[in-house]
C-alpha cells in the first residue's frame, strides 16, 4: 500500500500520458491532413449543408459524454472529482488513439491520413465502448490502470466493428450491438480477471448520498434530452434521420415512465429508488439503436422503450446480487443492466423487425432503410424476399454473439494486464476516494490531516 501513493508512482500518470501525447504530435505532424475541399462552388454549398447538419448533432454528443456521463458516474459520494475527471482524461485518450487506429487502417491515401468530422465521430464512438466498460470497475482501479484499459479496447472495439458491421453486414445504425453489447461484457470481464473470485463486503465510501445521487440524476437527465443524437448521427439525412430521432424520443419516453412503475411496484414501501431512474430512464436509448432508422410503427418503439426499462430494473433488484454471489462478479455502475441487456434486447427486437418487415411486401410500412454504420448500400424492404430476410435476421443474431465473445475474452485478458503491480491498485480502505488523485481544498485547510493521500484518506475517514 505505501509503494500505491509514492510520489513515484504517481508520476507515472503524467509520464505516460506525456510520452502519448507527444508520439501523436509526431504521428500528426507526419501523417496527418485535412480531407480536401471540394472545387466546385456549387459542392462548396453542399459541404456548408452536410457540416451545419452534422456539427449540431456532433455538438450534443460532447455535452452527453463530457457532462451527461461524467455526472451519472458522480454517484459515489467521495468519489466526484475522479469519475468526471478520469471520464473526461479517457474520452480525450482513446479519441486521439482512435483517431490514429482508424486513420491508418482506413483513412490511409498516398501516405497520409485524411481526417474530417465523420472521422472524429466515429472515433469518439469507439471512445465511448471505454467509458461505459470502466463503469464496471469505477472506484477500484488507479487512472494508468483505466488508460491501459482504453489503450487495449480501441483497436479491440474498431476489429470488432469491422466484423460485424463490414463482413457480416449487421444493421445497427445506433451502436445497440457494436457500442453498448460490446461495451458491457468488455467491462465485465476486465472486473472478473481483475478482481478474481473473492468476494468482498460492501466498502464505506461505495453507499451514494442524497447529494451525489441528485448529481448523478443530473447527468441522467442531460443524457436522456441528448440521446437522440447520438443515435441519428450516422444515419442518412431525411427519412431514416427523422425516423430515427423520434423512434429514440419514443423508447426513451416509455423507459421513463416505465422506470417510476417499476421501481415503485418493487419496493415493498412504493418509493423510488435513485439508482432506478437514474439507469432505467437511458435504457430505450440503449435498446432501440439497432432499430432506429427502420421505419418500425411509432407503438414498436414504446414497447421496446417499456421492456428495456422493466430488463434494467429487474436486473438491479434481482440479476446484480446474484451473479455477485454466485461468480463474485462486480459491477460498479451496474453496466449489465443499463447497456447489457437492454442491448440484447434491441438486437432481438433488429432480428424481428426485419421478419415482420418481409412479410409486408407492399414495402409502404418499411418503406427504408437507412445504412448501418460503415455500410454503403441502402435496403428497400419492400424489395426483401423471406429468403433474404432470414439471412439478415441471422446475421444480426450472429452480431451479438460476435459482440458478445470478443468482448468477454478480450475483456478478460485486458484484466489480466491490470494486475501488474507498477499499474498501483489503490488498496482496499483507500478506493472510492479523490484524496488518492487531488489535492482537496478543505484538506489543505484543515491542520488535522497528513501530507500522502493515505494519511488524508484516513483522517476525512474519523472526521465523517
Amino acid at each position: 500500500p505505501g509503494m500505491v501513493v509514492s510520489p513515484s508512482t504517481r508520476r507515472l500518470l503524467p509520464l505516460f500520458l506525456g510520452l502519448f501525447q507527444g508520439a501523436l504530435l509526431l504521428f500528426f505532424a507526419l501523417f496527418v491532413t485535412y480531407d480536401k475541399p471540394s472545387a466546385q462552388a456549387e459542392d462548396a454549398s453542399l459541404v456548408a449543408n452536410q457540416l451545419y447538419g452534422i456539427f449540431p448533432l456532433f455538438q450534443d454528443i460532447q455535452v452527453m459524454l463530457v457532462v451527461g456521463l461524467g455526472l451519472l458516474l458522480t454517484f459515489l459520494p467521495q468519489y466526484g472529482f475522479s469519475a468526471l475527471t478520469h471520464n473526461f482524461l479517457l474520452l480525450n485518450f482513446s479519441t486521439q488513439w482512435a483517431l490514429v487506429l482508424q486513420g491508418l487502417l482506413h483513412h490511409f491515401h498516398h501516405g497520409q491520413v485524411h481526417l474530417d468530422l465523420h472521422n472524429l465521430l466515429t472515433a469518439e464512438f469507439a471512445a465511448v465502448t471505454v467509458l461505459i466498460s470502466v463503469g464496471a470497475i469505477l472506484g477500484r482501479t488507479s487512472p494508468c490502470q483505466l488508460l491501459v484499459v482504453a489503450a487495449c479496447e480501441v483497436p479491440i472495439y474498431l476489429a470488432s466493428e469491422w466484423a460485424i458491421i463490414t463482413r457480416l453486414g449487421v444493421l445497427d445504425v445506433g451502436g445497440t450491438i457494436t457500442i453498448h453489447v460490446f461495451s458491457c461484457y468488455f467491462g465485465l470481464g476486465v472486473s472478473k480477471a481483475l478482481f478474481g473470485a473473492v468476494q468482498r463486503p460492501v466498502h464505506p465510501k461505495e453507499t451514494p448520498t442524497p447529494r451525489s445521487d441528485l448529481l448523478s440524476l443530473m447527468g441522467t437527465l442531460i443524457l436522456w434530452v441528448f440521446w437522440p443524437s447520438f443515435v441519428a448521427v450516422l444515419c442518412q439525412p431525411g427519412d431514416a434521420q427523422h425516423h430515427a430521432i423520434l423512434n429514440t424520443f419514443l423508447a426513451m419516453s416509455a423507459s421513463a415512465m416505465t422506470t417510476v412503475v417499476a421501481s415503485s411496484l418493487l419496493e415493498s414501501d412504493g418509493k423510488l429508488s435513485p439508482g432506478h431512474l437514474q439507469n432505467g430512464s437511458l435504457a430505450g436509448g440503449v435498446a432501440i439503436g439497432a432499430v432506429a432508422d427502420m421505419a418500425v410503427p411509432p407503438v414498436a418503439a414504446l414497447a421496446l422503450g417499456s421492456f428495456s426499462a422493466m430488463a434494467c430494473v429487474l436486473g438491479f433488484r434481482f440479476l446484480t446480487p446474484l451473479l455477485a454471489r454466485k461468480l463474485a462478479l462486480r459491477d460498479q455502475c451496474g453496466i449489465h443492466n443499463l447497456h447489457g441487456l437492454p442491448g440484447i434486447l434491441g438486437a432481438a427486437a433488429s432480428a424481428v423487425a426485419i421478419l415482420v418487415a418481409s412479410e409486408d411486401t407492399s414495402g409502404s410500412h418499411f418503406s427504408q432503410v437507412s445504412p448501418a454504420r460503415g455500410n454503403a448500400s441502402e435496403v428497400s424492404w419492400g424489395q426483401w424476399g423471406d429468403h433474404r430476410a432470414g439471412r439478415q435476421a441471422l446475421c444480426q443474431a450472429a452480431g451479438l454473439a460476435v459482440a458478445i465473445g470478443a468482448s468477454l475474452l478480450a475483456g478478460l485478458l485486458t484484466g489480466a494486464v491490470l494486475q501488474l503491480p507498477c499499474l498501483a491498485r489503490p488498496p482496499e480502505r483507500l478506493c472510492f476516494d479523490d484524496l488518492l488523485y487531488f489535492k482537496i481544498q478543505d484538506q489543505a485547510e484543515n491542520p488535522g490531516t497528513g501530507d500522502t493521500a493515505e494519511e488524508g484518506a484516513l483522517a476525512l475517514k474519523e472526521r465523517v
